[in-house]
């Protein structure tokens, strides 16, 4: 008798400005998977939010003449059902009919309502496994300035910012301008606090490109980073694992821009991923205990890139962020990185699967209730 696959839902698209990259990992998830040991269902998510299964949901996101079914994971322990919501005839009302249900969720959202603990927390309610951070570390991983306030309480270094919100901005933006010189030196980098892939970056070299840069990341985000930029290489680690994390070989991005932009990354081909990266033994060494000790410290779980700045000047090595839902393509840095340590990109993929089941395993073993006679 054949035995059962495991059925794995994989969440991509998204309402977030990286929904495209997100369509390119889950693509590669999908093309890579032991079909023999899993079952994938694919579940679109459009860039309005609205959840789309059945058919092909990629080519429904990527070419738009794909017929899809409106669908919906309730937040209710023990439903794992995926369900399409269907009108009923006639009326205004709706059903709900079965789909599949879910053994565990692969979500390969990238950016807000996928990587900041949003869909965390709804899978959490349905009591699905899934790879990945769960709600606390998704969400202190993707909000840079939370991040670095608990990279600085751990003793992990990290680079002069201050932290604007975009109603400051919007207020007042020459008392923004000013507060931000007098505590940083250009060149100054602006973030978006909550979003990657390089989206809304911009570089400062002096004050009107400062007011640009602001005006940018304030599109993407209600709170924006200012951070002071030094001469540096940007060196990547890969984390993988739950209680006890192992750290892949250390990578290099050379960009080929001024930074590594989101064109860069995506539209140009000029950047070079050196792997493993050219380091002094003892300057590896501390990039991976550094990216585990980071990794260990936000609650993070199955997955996670940490980014670090490398001073050319001074040789110290700076924690820039983690993202716990990494560029997942076949050639992103993540795999390529556990490649370069002796695991394959299938691999890799099985190996996350088999954690965020170990990891809901361990959690199941919580106590829900509390009472004088409870056991």
């Amino acid at each position: 008798m054949a035995k059962q696959r495991i059925r794995v839902g994989i969440i991509f698209g998204g309402r977030s400005g990286e929904h495209e990259v997100s369509l390119r990992s889950a693509r590669s998830v999908m093309d890579a998977i032991d079909t023999e040991k899993y079952e994938v269902l694919p579940v679109g998510i459009t860039k309005e939010g609205r959840w789309i299964a059945g058919g092909d949901p990629m080519k429904a996101l990527t070419a738009g003449d794909e017929a899809t079914q409106p669908a919906a994971l309730l937040g209710e322990p023990g439903d794992r059902t995926l369900k399409a919501i269907e009108p009923l005839q006639n009326t205004e009302n709706i059903s709900l009919k079965n789909i599949a249900t879910l053994d565990v969720i692969f979500p390969v959202l990238h950016g807000p309502y996928g990587e900041d603990g949003t869909i965390q927390g709804l899978i959490e309610l349905a009591d699905v496994p899934y790879v990945g951070a769960g709600v606390v570390g998704s969400a202190v991983g993707m909000d840079k300035a939370v991040f670095k306030k608990v990279m600085a309480a751990e003793g992990i270094p990290v680079l002069p910012y201050i932290l604007v919100l975009r109603a400051e901005w919007d207020a007042d933006p020459d008392s923004v301008i000013e507060k931000t010189e007098a505590a940083l030196h250009y060149p100054i980098f602006v973030k978006p606090a909550n979003l990657g892939s390089s989206v809304g970056i911009s570089r400062a070299a002096n004050r009107d490109e400062l007011i640009a840069a602001f005006g940018e990341a304030a599109r993407y985000d209600r709170r924006l980073l200012a951070e002071e930029g030094i001469p540096a290489r940007e060196i990547e680690v890969s984390v993988l694992g739950n209680d006890d994390p192992i750290a892949s070989v250390p990578g290099e991005v050379v960009p080929g821009d001024t930074f590594y932009s989101y064109e860069d990354k995506y539209l140009h081909d000029d950047a070079q991923l050196l792997i493993p990266a050219p380091l002094a033994p003892e300057v590896a060494s501390l990039a991976q205990e550094l990216a585990v000790k980071a990794f260990k410290a936000i609650d993070c779980a199955g997955l996670g890139r940490c980014d670090f700045l490398l001073d050319k000047d001074t040789g110290k090595l700076w924690i820039n962020e983690i993202n716990t839902i990494p560029g997942f393509t076949s050639i992103s840095m993540y795999p390529k990185l556990w490649e370069a340590s002796g695991i394959s990109y299938p691999d890799l993929i099985d190996r996350l699967i088999q954690l965020a089941l170990e990891r809901h395993s361990e959690k199941s073993r919580n106590k829900t209730t509390y009472g004088p006679d409870s056991s």
